[in-house]
Order: C-alpha cells, then structure tokens, then sequence
C-alpha cells in the first residue's frame, strides 16, 4: 500500500500545486480554463490519437469488458438515482447526483496515471472506459434533463447529443487513432514526435489544471456530497469488480484496469453539465472537491489490492 501511495503521490502533488496557485489567485479562473482548453483539445488530443493510433480495433474492443463496465456502472447509476428521489429531489437532481456517482476524470486524470502506473496495456482499457462513460453516461444525462424539461424525447435532442459526441476531441483523437492504425502504416517520424511532445504536455497540464479548478470549488452540502463520493469512490470500483469478475468473463488484467479507473473521483465535466442546466452545482462542486481529496487513499489502496 505505502510503495503504491508512494507512487500516485507525484500525481496528487500536481493537483496540489495547481490547487495552490489557484487559491492564492497567483493562476486566476481565466488562466485555469484556457490551461484547460489547451489540454482538453491539444495535449490530450495529441496523447489519446498516439496511443489509439499504435492499437488495432481488435485490440480495443471486448464487448465483455463493456458489458461488465456498464452493468457495474448502471447498478451504481440506479442506486443514486433511487436515493436522491428517496430523498424527495426531482428528476434532474437525481440525474446530476448519479452522473457524480458513476464518471471519474478518466480523461485528465486516469489516462496518464493509470498508463504510467499499470504499464501500456493499460491503454485499450482505459480508452474503452473513457469512450463508454462519454458515449453512454455522458448522452444519458442530456437526454434525461432535456427530456424531462420538455415533456418528451425529440429527434432534435437525440441529434444534438450526436453532435456533441462527434464534436468532443476526445472521441474524435481515438476514432482518428484507429482508422490510422487499421491502414496497418506506421506514424512518419516528424509526425510521431510531434504527437509525442504534444502529449507530454497532458500529464502535467492535467494535473495542475484539476487543482487549479479545484480552488474555485466550495465544500457545501457535505453529507449528499460525503455519499456521492462514497458511491463514486468505493461502490462504482466494487461493483465494477463484481461483474467484471464473477457475471462477464473478462481477462483479469484488464478487469484490474477497468476497476482502477472506476476508483477515480468525480469527473470535472460534471461539474460543467450541472452549470449549464442549473441544476445543483455547489453540490456537484463539493462532490469534485471531497472524491478527489480522498481519492489519494482510495485509489492507491484499490491498485495495491489489485
């Protein structure tokens, strides 16, 4: 555990010396979301189309590691949802409390950590937990919010969540990866270490972008943000391990994978969909700030025991 910690240390370190420039205004909110910006669709970009553009689809994709990811997550997903309409709150708060109970910063935070930790076969894995949660998690949400303020589930809202995922580099840095790859030619020289200096950035961009976005966040409404970190912490890995492990037949490598990433705390674009819907942001907030403060412990703990 303490030779594990020792290792995902440098990482939080990142996150903590971008949470002290940010706190102290030495890297204002303007600066935080052009940092952002830059490793949101260059550095990451850069770094996600290498690493898909050295793997075949084949290599990728595995429908049971899908399915034992989404099933896992759903479990998580309905069980958040239940306790937020149990609690007396509407449609559109149990869907932000249980998108913070199931997307971990897998982007910024898991996809360089988790690589750098678990070795290059941890790449398929990651990508394919990061393409679910955007594809899947990621739509769902919208389609819920908006369904629900309008009363019904219009073609023009299916098709705008469409856009959106064919908009967001992410997906569109894997998908161009692997139509390179599937021409079976290598990446020219000048290319590939243009990509690979690129990339190198996203690291540390990263990591200190996630602790400078950190300070502008405030720790209310404890107790829900306390429970959404739990789900998102220990329940969203638990039972992820458990369909991955006992209902799908997925390789154990890649199921230890799978659970590290579903261990991450809650994703930074969770924040921003709450924001932009209005709908429960300081809680959302809150949830970021306390997941990824404890996520120190359980993320390693979770790799050690893997």
């Amino acid at each position: 555990m303490i030779d594990v910690l020792l290792q995902t240390l440098p990482f939080f370190l990142l996150i903590a010396v971008g949470y002290g420039a940010g706190r102290s205004g030495f890297f204002p909110e303007e600066a935080t979301a052009w940092l952002t910006r830059f490793v949101f669709y260059f550095a990451l970009s850069a770094m996600l189309f290498r690493f898909s553009a050295n793997l075949s689809l084949a290599e990728v994709f595995d429908l049971p590691f899908v399915l034992a990811y989404l099933f896992g997550t759903l479990a998580v997903y309905l069980l958040v949802t239940f306790v937020a309409l149990a609690r007396g709150r509407g449609v559109e708060e149990a869907a932000i409390e249980a998108q913070c109970g199931v997307v971990g910063n897998v982007g910024f935070l898991g996809v360089p950590m988790l690589v750098m930790l678990l070795g290059e076969a941890a790449i398929g894995p990651v990508m394919l937990v990061l393409a679910t949660d955007l594809i899947v998690f990621g739509s769902l949400i919208v389609i819920v919010i908006t369904a629900r303020r309008d009363g019904r589930l219009s073609p023009a809202v299916l098709v705008s969540v469409g856009l959106g995922l064919l908009k967001n580099p992410m997906i569109v840095s894997i998908s161009l990866g692997l139509l390179w790859s599937a021409t079976a030619l290598p990446l020219p020289g000048p290319l590939n270490e243009f990509v690979a200096i690129l990339g190198a950035a996203a690291t540390p961009g990263a990591l200190f972008a996630i602790g400078a976005s950190l300070a502008g966040k405030s720790a209310e409404r404890l107790v829900v943000a306390g429970w959404l970190s739990l789900a998102k912490l220990v329940l969203h890995p638990a039972a992820v391990a458990a369909t991955a492990l006992w209902l799908f037949t997925v390789d154990p490598y890649a199921a230890g994978v799978m659970i590290a990433a579903a261990a991450l705390p809650v994703a930074g674009n969770v924040f921003i969909l709450a924001q932009h819907f209005g709908v429960a942001p300081q809680r959302v907030s809150a949830s970021i700030l306390i997941s990824t403060a404890f996520s120190i412990l359980t993320v390693s703990a979770i790799i050690a025991a893997l």
